[in-house]
């Protein structure tokens, strides 16, 4: 058994059975069915019978479910920066992180359109309880992250988490991971130190910067016009401002995982920008701790997914009604005005000021950290 058997994506040679055990689980069927609206089930099952790797499956099943899904749920899907990067080399890919699925998913179709590495992507294994998503995120080439462990058994599981990714660079496969533990709810999108500190457990003797240069970290700022969990993520918040503790629902997760993919978003950007690779030398020769320079790399990370978010009228509108101002008014126009604030009226309770004050920063954050660079 391998050490990382237990948080390992499928290999290719077990993905064709493991696609005709999952295909018979009534949630798989209706992703297929979805995916291919017009086909019987006969050929949708020639399609599986003919996927033999991760990759056929992503290309052949996935880029296409989000491909229906984005004509469904959006009104256009763009992208910017990946055709600065390199054809068959592997990057390690640090995004913010909104939604559970989606992030990851266009991400990957951003890549295949620009005829790029597609990636490994880390995955909480408290997303992935059901039997259906577990499959479903091991033929997509997950990753697990455990979580809910003791102190002791979480540095042991880092280090393992580390090596893999280690490994899987190794071997010309390119890594994606958030830049936090769980999805950003306030809008304000800031690199963990410790996800940085954890990657770097497998460096060995390898100095640390040299270390990090050798990953070809690529920041990704993904923006969503509007984001459908919005007002699920809203309870959390006010929890967190009103220093209490935050216990989920059942199924809350399922559930996001759901309103985020099927919920209307408008319009979505997904941008990559690289590093300058002079960063890592000049940190290097700043005479401060390896924590002071992770969090100094964190910094440079932040720095370029704020400064390559799309902004969109929704977070110019809510800054202004956050600040009850009209700075950026010439930002949006009337019917994108009313439409947030319809939204605001229908989502929100105007008694609770917390909740508005949380609805709101959740949409400006990206605009007040923008305008800080």
């Amino acid at each position: 058994m391998s050490t990382f058997d237990h948080i390992r994506p499928y290999h290719d040679s077990e993905v064709n059975e493991a696609l005709q055990q999952a295909s018979r689980h009534p949630m798989f069927k209706v992703l297929l069915q979805f995916t291919f609206p017009e086909a019987s089930a006969e050929e949708i099952q020639a399609i599986l019978l003919d996927c033999y790797s991760i990759h056929d499956f992503q290309t052949k099943v996935i880029y296409k479910s989000v491909q229906h899904l984005l004509a469904k749920s959006s009104e256009g899907f763009t992208t910017a920066g990946f055709d600065t990067l390199s054809p068959n080399k592997p990057y390690f890919y640090i995004s913010n992180h909104r939604d559970i699925v989606l992030d990851t998913s266009l991400l990957n179709v951003a890549l295949i359109d620009n005829g790029l590495i597609t990636t490994a992507s880390a995955i909480g294994d408290n997303l992935v309880q059901k039997d259906f998503l577990m499959a479903l995120s091991r033929l997509n080439r997950n990753f697990l992250v455990l979580r809910s462990q003791s102190p002791r058994e979480l540095l042991q599981s880092s280090k393992v988490l580390s090596e893999y990714m280690k490994l899987l660079l190794s071997e010309g496969r390119s890594v994606w991971m958030a830049q936090r533990e769980g999805r950003t709810k306030d809008g304000n999108d800031v690199t963990q130190q410790g996800v940085l500190k954890m990657i770097t457990m497998a460096r060995g003797k390898t100095p640390l910067m040299q270390y990090i240069k050798e990953l070809d970290i690529v920041p990704v700022a993904i923006s969503y016009e509007y984001d459908p969990t919005d007002i699920l993520k809203v309870p959390e918040l006010v929890a967190k401002q009103e220093n209490i503790p935050y216990i989920k629902t059942n199924n809350e997760d399922f559930n996001s995982i759901l309103k985020g993919a099927l919920g209307f978003k408008k319009r979505i950007h997904i941008e990559a920008a690289p590093l300058d690779p002079s960063i890592y030398d000049l940190i290097e020769n700043e005479a401060q701790s390896d924590n002071d320079k992770l969090q100094r790399l964190a910094s440079e990370i932040d720095k370029n997914i704020h400064r390559h978010y799309k902004l969109w009228p929704s977070n110019y509108i809510a800054y202004d009604l956050y600040h009850n101002t009209s700075k950026y008014a010439s930002y949006y126009d009337e019917k994108e005005l009313r439409h947030f604030e319809r939204r605001l009226e229908r989502r929100v309770n105007k008694e609770n000021p917390l909740e508005m004050e949380s609805f709101l920063l959740m949409y400006a954050n990206p605009v007040i950290n923008t305008s800080k660079l």
